[in-house]
């Protein structure tokens, strides 16, 4: 009778010691899952690796996200607005035959702040979107009130066009980590095709920009001319998200050291303000 005690006393201890073991590799076995699921939920939600946009269009990868070639901004300011105001009446060619023989734009309706649909060219929609997505529809239909009729005429004897003549881009003044000020002085020049007459708007302008992260369509081979067109824009990592009057203490001086402030009162209906 003792020895059968002691065979049974030696099988539980057995089969405890299999039951701790068992256990204790169940245990590993999740906290090796939990640690992986932590480790793939950091990738999915880690952002891409930013690149730092040259002055001659090339990128390369900077620590500093925020971080931006002052030259690359004043280039990113200068073009957006040359793009938004030109009025050429015909599409942004694709390809060298539109080039050579360019189609007519026929514009893209828009809602301006008064609650009408009006027309803007496909130029400055496709610019627009280098404009922060809360500030731009305000910024195009304050662009559709501007933007004469005649800019999508048919009619070759009402035809308008338009382009922003840039007579100079101040250098960004930092104003926050990845936030910028950039002064611009130029004049919308509209000429009639007719008489050839044209008309001088003042756009002297403060835009405030910010870096953005951007991200490539995965499917880029199946794109359209106009949506490369717009990843095009976004890929530059920037955008404008307020625009303002500039005032020139004694109208535009050239040189370096020309004096420029901040206009006070915004609340004109020429200013483009979010």
């Amino acid at each position: 009778m003792t020895k059968l005690l002691q065979e049974r006393k030696s099988s539980v201890n057995l089969l405890t010691i299999f039951t701790v073991f068992t256990f204790s590799l169940h245990f590993l076995a999740i906290i090796f899952l939990l640690f992986e699921g932590l480790r793939i939920y950091e990738l999915i939600h880690k952002k891409p690796l930013t690149f730092v946009q040259l002055v001659d269009g090339r990128a390369i990868p900077e620590a500093d996200t925020l971080e931006r070639e002052p030259e690359a901004i004043r280039q990113f300011v200068a073009k957006t607005m040359a793009a938004m105001f030109n009025w050429s009446g015909t599409l942004p060619p694709a390809t060298i035959e539109d080039a050579t023989n360019p189609k007519p734009d026929i514009g893209i309706p828009v809602n301006t702040l008064q609650g009408l649909t009006k027309k803007v060219s496909t130029s400055s929609w496709v610019a627009s979107f280098a404009l922060s997505e809360d500030f731009r529809q305000g910024f195009l239909g304050l662009i559709a009130d501007i933007t004469p009729p005649e800019i999508f005429a048919k009619n070759s004897n009402q035809a308008l066009t338009a382009q922003l003549v840039i007579q100079r881009v101040y250098p960004p003044e930092k104003i926050a980590p990845g936030r910028w000020r950039v002064g611009m002085v130029a004049n919308i020049v509209q000429v009639r095709s007719t008489d050839k007459k044209k008309l001088l708007t003042p756009f002297n302008k403060d835009f405030l920009v910010r870096a953005v992260d951007s991200f490539g369509h995965p499917l880029s081979n199946s794109l359209t001319p106009l949506q490369k067109a717009i990843y095009s824009v976004r890929a530059q990592k920037l955008e404008i998200y307020e625009v303002s009057d500039l005032c020139l203490t004694d109208g535009y001086d050239s040189s370096p050291g020309s004096q420029l402030k901040r206009c006070g009162d915004t609340s004109n209906s020429g200013s483009f303000t979010k």
